[in-house]
């Protein structure tokens, strides 16, 4: 069974809660980091659990939802092993799996309804990773910030 964690804020919320029924009805094994209601909270203080146990290998995926994706998506990438992608729609939630490896699919909440979603998770699940000329790319991406990649 496959392991996922799902954070959010407030504005994920909503969203959040519907994705955990759908997943778990779907036999997925979902850890929901929070938050536990809908009142205002800031994004980091779920974004960076998640990441910490993405990174431990914890979960083999994670789900984060905040208002525009862009607070999590940012905070998340903090973190050295992860890769987190913000997706609209399902050909980007494809992409960032199969040519960025992304261990983390990102949602704007108040951009998408729950229906894009599912066809987004759908789209992720679906789609492995590509390697090949991918690889090259994502082994650039974990050079330390300061430090010169190899071309």
């Amino acid at each position: 069974m496959t392991k996922i964690g799902i954070a959010s804020d407030h504005a994920g919320y909503e969203m959040k809660e519907f994705l955990v029924g759908y997943l778990s009805a779907m036999g997925y094994d979902v850890h929901d980091f929070g938050p536990g209601s809908p009142e205002s909270v800031d994004y980091a203080d779920y974004a960076h659990p998640l990441a910490e146990a993405v990174e431990k290998g914890e979960f083999e995926c994670g789900i984060a939802l905040c208002g525009s994706g862009e607070g999590m998506t940012m905070t998340l990438n903090k973190h050295q092993g992860i890769r987190a992608g913000l997706a609209w729609e399902p050909e980007i939630a494809s992409l960032i799996r199969r040519h960025n490896n992304a261990n983390i699919i990102v949602f704007p909440a108040r951009f998408i309804t729950n229906d894009e979603a599912v066809a987004m998770l759908d789209a992720y699940f679906g789609a492995q990773f590509e390697g090949g000329r991918h690889q090259h790319r994502i082994e650039k991406m974990a050079v330390p910030c300061g430090v010169a990649a190899e071309k």
